[in-house]
């Protein structure tokens, strides 16, 4: 076969690859979406949901502000899952949500089993828990 043949065909399967690439639903990320806890997080749909499931709504929250976009809220720590499924059932969104604590201006004090976390924006202060929190450390401390 000639090289303006091999030339063609390798432009066309990249052609194709871009193609597939421009219908996935919203973003295929590896790690997952990520959440901080007690923040919202807006996700914007490539075509209309019908139905929102979150795996565990302990850990996350979803609502639906139209037929295209879902506000996630961190609740709990953790790792769950978000589904999106449009009209005919389809799947617009099968993602991991990834829930974790904002790092950059939180410390955490270790006494033994207790643990409390202080806010430090700009002085440190113990921070507002949720119920999910409270009960997550408790577990972590009894194990």
């Amino acid at each position: 076969m000639t090289s303006s043949f091999h030339s063609v065909r390798r432009a066309a399967l990249a052609v194709a690859a871009l193609a597939v690439l421009a219908i996935q639903p919203f973003p295929a990320h590896a790690e997952g979406i990520n959440v901080v806890m007690n923040q919202a997080k807006i996700i914007k749909l490539a075509r209309a949901a019908d139905t929102v499931v979150i795996g565990n709504p302990e850990i996350a929250d979803a609502a639906v502000q139209d037929s295209t976009t879902i506000v996630l809220t961190g609740r709990g720590f953790g790792v769950t899952n978000l589904v999106v499924l449009d009209v005919d059932g389809r799947p617009v969104v099968d993602e991991q949500i990834v829930v974790s604590r904002q790092a950059a201006n939180s410390v955490r004090v270790y006494r033994r089993a207790d643990v409390q976390t202080l806010s430090c924006t700009p002085f440190c202060e113990s921070s507002y828990k949720t119920d999910a929190e409270r009960i997550s450390e408790a577990e972590m401390g009894s194990q």
